[in-house]
């Protein structure tokens, strides 16, 4: 036996040796020098007090690292788990002065680190007994997963604390601590997931409070920024990746889905405060994604999906057939949860209440379902006048049904947009001259001479009846959602610019009637032709922003078009690479004032000759001999005039012709040529270009995650006709109805209790399902790693078993599993 540990003494010593300050240096041929490290190292450092107090603690470590005979022995017993010969040597050699049971080999170890690492039970009571000290072996055992091991070293904790004083793991010193005075036993097992782990030390009051904020101005925070600021942000870094652990989320948390999503939006505006570690607040918001939808995968029926998704802990029970809210689906999608919503489950309760009263809907052709949506898109104005006289009626209730809803609201819209055609192309006049009566021929020529300040007709009148709907509807949505989810969805705010829009173009169609109406009071002529009007008359003002308004209006189709499984995904990349060109739009513009201000500088004189020359005609008017300054003396004129030149130039629009300004010399004409050359090729070829390969990006990046975008965007859409209040579309809403009168507040309220009692029954059951899941994965990964380990380990010979024993640590490979290993070696030989 003796001779068979002799290698295995021969490679410690060897360890112990090559740390000592004694072991002489061979140069490359063999020589051996003696060399006075400390001289050295203090003559290259200089009179730094930090460095040589650095160096004087290197220094007295590594004189506690020269071990003795028997601290060898004892450590060597220790990784071979020879519990009685450990037993003996520290009997024996207790009262010793050269032996220390907290002595540690060369890697820091202790033999009770080392006893945790070979999950030696037995070895460990012996060495707590006999007063080792334990310093951080509770985190390595946390760290190994070792779960008898923590139970013991916590009730041995337990009897040795004293109040006042710091813990086991808080007292070790910097210089020996394996982990990092932020990590504690808590963080440390949430870092690894163990549930078991995680429990023992939560049933023994440990908590884990949430970090300051990455602004906190607090003492505590700027202390420890001054003193460290990349510790400081490690810990927070460190506290976020314990928080996000499934497994201390189920054992500490009420309301897990809730949690979930709430550190998911913590860690995405902590990404963009600290995007030096954006990617691991990235890494961990994801895995609270990941977890929030592992609950879904475990809903076994739809009641149970039901009750999840409507919780709301200050609202009543959900009852089975009640009318859906989805609380946490709402909260789901005003934190962006998109894997969330896009889980099939969720996803097929979303379609089964959307096609709510349109039953076989989804089962017919498509020519069917064109005529259903058809009939449905005729018939909604019979029902919004049914829902309005008769809620309760057949036609009423259908008229509540999501889908229904839907159509009737898309119907609305595109009467809509019909007026808003029929207005750009002046229908009422093209009618009247089609039917050509004297009456209505008179009635056009009037309308043509009393343009100015005229009502509106009566496709106007509707349309601003229109209006009215929608900036009704608008409020009412203001008012419900409140300011800041009303401005989380993009529509919302293009809506509320569009109908400022129609708000702005009406109150100045209003403003140019009164205009009028002063004028022909005061016997002035207030109707001339539209050729000799002002500038800025208030009727074109109006007329351009009612054309501005038309454009937000037929764009907003594309977001109707969302629930189309075929055009969703296009509008969803539509929507990002509008992002793409406002990024673009800065540089862009940057680049267009430069050279703007540059060519205005050289061109602004010869520019006011050609102006000059244009209008030298009687009183100040055109010359028609000089046309072409009239042409080109606009181009340079001032800064505005030179951005719009150069911006145009960006779509050839602009010719060299006109750089021929009158008297330009030939010098200035060189270097205006010459910056206009430059901005093409910045501006056109290459930003444009950039531009492109952005848009492009954008798409290829949707397009890998387009089931996902199009899916949560959809579920944006239904979900905002789930809800009871907008259920007419306009202008049907303006209008009271007797639904008003008979409203009333209902003062009895269900109790939330109950609906808390079964939510945390139904999230028990899930809980238990993910952790049994876990549970087989985790076996399915270590059947592989013993397989493998299994195929290695019977290439070793029986001289080899005890220093594959020895180096099992450095491979992170438990003993347990190494014993398995020896037991299959031994197995195959026998």
């Amino acid at each position: 036996m003796k001779e068979k540990f002799k290698p295995l003494e021969i490679f410690i010593g060897r360890i112990t040796r090559a740390d000592s300050d004694q072991m002489p240096i061979m140069d490359v041929y063999g020589i051996v020098e003696q060399k006075n490290v400390e001289s050295n190292q203090r003559n290259f450092l200089g009179n730094n007090q930090q460095y040589q107090d650095e160096i004087s603690a290197a220094e007295r470590e590594q004189r506690e690292c020269q071990l003795s005979v028997f601290e060898k022995k004892f450590l060597l017993c220790s990784e071979r788990g020879d519990v009685p010969a450990v037993r003996s040597l520290v009997d024996k050699h207790k009262t010793n002065s050269r032996f220390n049971i907290n002595c540690r080999d060369a890697i820091g170890r202790t033999a009770l680190v080392v006893a945790i690492e070979n999950e030696n039970m037995e070895l460990i009571e012996l060495l707590l007994k006999n007063g080792i000290e334990p310093g951080d072996a509770l985190l390595h055992a946390i760290s190994e997963e070792y779960v008898e091991a923590v139970e013991m070293l916590l009730q041995h904790e337990e009897k040795i604390f004293t109040p006042g004083k710091p813990y086991s793991w808080e007292a070790v010193e910097n210089e020996m601590a394996t982990f990092t005075k932020d990590i504690t036993p808590l963080i440390l097992a949430a870092h690894r997931d163990n549930y078991e782990i995680i429990k023992l030390l939560l049933d023994r009051g440990a908590s884990l409070p949430m970090p300051h904020d990455v602004r906190c101005g607090c003492d505590e925070c700027v202390v420890a920024t001054k003193d460290d600021c990349l510790r400081h942000s490690r810990s927070r870094i460190n506290a976020y990746r314990a928080l996000t652990s499934p497994s201390l989320i189920c054992l500490s948390s009420t309301d897990p889905i809730q949690t979930a999503f709430n550190l998911s939006t913590e860690l995405a505006r902590l990404s963009s405060a600290e995007n030096e570690f954006k990617s691991d607040y990235t890494e961990l918001r994801k895995k609270c994604e990941q977890y929030a939808t592992a609950l879904l995968d475990h809903t076994r029926t739809s009641y149970e999906l039901e009750v999840m998704l409507n919780y709301d802990p200050k609202g009543p029970l959900y009852q089975k057939g009640e009318r859906m809210k989805l609380e946490r689906l709402k909260l789901a999608i005003i934190c962006k949860q998109k894997t969330f919503v896009a889980h099939p489950n969720v996803q097929q309760l979303l379609a089964s209440v959307w096609y709510e009263g349109s039953p076989g809907f989804r089962r017919k052709r498509m020519v069917g379902q064109l005529i259903d949506i058809s009939k449905m898109a005729m018939m909604f104005p019979v029902y919004s006048i049914a829902y309005m006289m008769a809620p309760n009626s057949s036609l009423g209730l259908t008229m509540k049904k999501p889908f229904t809803k839907f159509i009737a609201h898309s119907s609305a819209y595109c009467c809509f947009l019909l007026l808003l055609i029929m207005a750009s192309q002046r229908v009422e006049t093209l009618v009247m001259e089609w039917i050509g009566t004297d009456y209505m021929l008179q009635k056009v020529r009037s309308d043509h001479e009393h343009e100015r300040g005229k009502p509106p007709g009566i496709v106007e009148s509707a349309i601003v009846l229109f209006v009215i709907g929608f900036v009704w509807a608008e409020i009412k949505q203001l008012w419900d959602e409140g300011l800041e989810n009303y401005l989380c969805d993009m529509w919302n705010v293009v809506d509320f610019f569009t109908n400022m829009l129609y708000l702005t173009c009406i109150g100045l169609r209003l403003s140019s009637w009164i205009v009028v109406q002063r004028e022909l009071k005061r016997g002035l002529n207030a109707y001339t032709p539209r050729e000799e009007w002002d500038p800025y008359d208030p009727m074109l003002i109006s007329e351009g922003i009612f054309g501005a308004a038309n454009i937000f209006s037929f764009l907003k189709m594309v977001h109707i078009f969302s629930v189309n499984p075929h055009l969703g995904p296009l509008q969803i990349s539509l929507g990002r690479m509008v992002f793409d060109i406002i990024k673009f739009f800065f540089i862009y513009s940057l680049v267009l004032f430069a050279f703007g201000c540059g060519m205005n500088q050289l061109l602004w004189y010869y520019a006011d000759i050609d102006k000059e020359l244009c209008y030298s005609g009687p009183n100040g008017s055109m010359n028609p001999n000089n046309e072409q300054s009239c042409l080109i003396w606009r181009r340079f004129a001032n800064l505005f005039e030179t951005s719009q030149s150069l911006f145009w130039a960006s779509f050839g629009l602009v010719e060299l012709e006109n750089f021929e300004l009158t008297g330009i010399k030939s010098y200035t004409r060189f270097w205006s040529l010459l910056m206009f050359g430059s901005y093409s090729v910045i501006n056109v070829v290459v930003l444009l270009n950039l531009l492109i390969a952005m848009m492009s990006n954008s798409y290829q990046i949707i397009s890998e995650r387009s089931d996902i975008e199009w899916k949560f965007a959809r579920s944006k859409l239904w979900m905002s006709y789930f809800e009871d209040g907008s259920t007419v579309p306009p202008p049907f809403n303006i209008f009271p109805t007797p639904k008003l009168f008979r409203k009333t507040v209902c003062c009895n309220k269900k109790s939330s209790s109950s609906a808390t009692l079964v939510f945390g029954c139904l999230f028990d059951m899930a809980k238990k399902r993910i952790l049994t899941q876990d549970e087989i994965d985790r076996y399915n990964n270590n059947s592989d790693e013993l397989s493998e380990l299994s195929e290695e380990g019977l290439e070793y010979s029986d001289d080899d078993v005890d220093f594959y024993l020895i180096m099992c640590h450095q491979m992170k490979i438990r003993t347990a599993t190494v014993k398995i290993v020896l037991a299959h070696k031994i197995q195959f030989r026998i």
